[in-house]
């Protein structure tokens, strides 16, 4: 089958552009790897989705995927692996066949970036979390560490306090760069901790994590920490490594694409957290999604977008 235009990724800026792209009568496939919803399925609440006072992120996400599926859209569970362009149609490479569109647009997110420790990824799943909402019930009652100081590192530290005996937050800088009103909870909890200026240097355990090694970033001062389980929130790396020579990316990988979601390549978009963009909220994600689903509409019916 032809479709109009294929979706790689199952965010809210992918599930978006379905639903404009459904709206415009145009035939879509959305492809997702792994879980409908994006990173926001980790957030168990979420305040600031218009038109919502309160949700977990996988309440919104569900919304999303039965919103698209009921105007229509194709979905397949599978990986990407590139694309070819062949001028009037794109073929999509998958792991498990290749499907047609007319038009492609790219929301694949990012990934949860790691520290790049020594055995770092043998630790995940043995001590080493990076979803509170997934893991945070098996630590009830236990000590625990949140690394990031970010707007994610600090919704997850607050779930977590409300589980574990002590909660220790870990971050590099002097003061927090999430929102000002999350910081004021958490620091206000009795049970939590915060470590400035420090960086973690090793993780400790054989088989399962029971520590942490962290170094003052100041005095050079390297110290101990007994912890059952260490939830990382960091960052995230952008999801574009099977697009390279169809899109341009930035010096840290992200799309570089403006708020118009175009790329060099004709007929081939961006939208979502793949993309350069200064804020990176849902709201961004499903704006992207809209502009994104209404340039491929254009270029599918031969239009020129502006």
């Amino acid at each position: 089958m032809l479709y109009d235009i294929i979706i790689i990724g199952g965010g809210p800026a992918g599930l978006t552009a379905a639903l404009y792209a459904r709206r415009a009568n145009k035939t879509v496939l959305v492809i997702e790897k792994a879980t409908f919803g994006g990173q926001i399925t980790f957030s168990p609440k979420v305040e600031n989705i218009s038109g919502f006072i309160e949700l977990s992120g996988n309440e919104f996400a569900e919304k999303l995927v039965d919103q698209v599926l009921n105007q229509g859209a194709d979905t397949e569970f599978c990986e990407v692996v590139g694309i070819r362009n062949e001028g009037d149609k794109k073929v999509v490479e998958t792991d498990s066949g290749e499907f047609t569109a007319k038009s492609v647009i790219i929301a694949t997110g990012a990934k949860h970036r790691l520290l790049g420790l020594p055995e770092e990824e043998k630790f995940i799943g043995n001590g080493l979390s990076f979803c509170a909402v997934c893991d945070g019930a098996f630590y009830a009652g236990k000590t625990v560490a949140v690394i990031g100081g970010g707007n994610s590192a600090l919704q997850e530290a607050l779930l977590l306090s409300d589980l574990v005996e002590k909660l220790y937050v870990i971050q590099n800088l002097d003061f927090f760069t999430g929102e000002a009103k999350l910081s004021e909870q958490l620091t206000a909890k009795p049970n939590v901790e915060v470590i400035f200026g420090s960086s973690v240097e090793k993780y400790e355990g054989d088989g399962e994590i029971c520590g942490l090694k962290i170094k003052n970033l100041k005095s050079g001062e390297i110290s101990e920490l007994k912890v059952d389980g260490v939830f990382l929130a960091v960052g995230l790396i952008p999801q574009n490594d099977a697009f390279v020579g169809h899109i341009k990316l930035d010096e840290r990988g992200y799309a570089d694409s403006t708020e118009d979601c175009l790329t060099v390549s004709e007929g081939i978009f961006v939208a979502g957290d793949c993309r350069k963009k200064k804020i990176r909220q849902v709201a961004t994600a499903v704006s992207d999604g809209a502009i994104a689903a209404l340039a491929a509409c254009d270029f599918v019916d031969g239009k020129k977008f502006y």
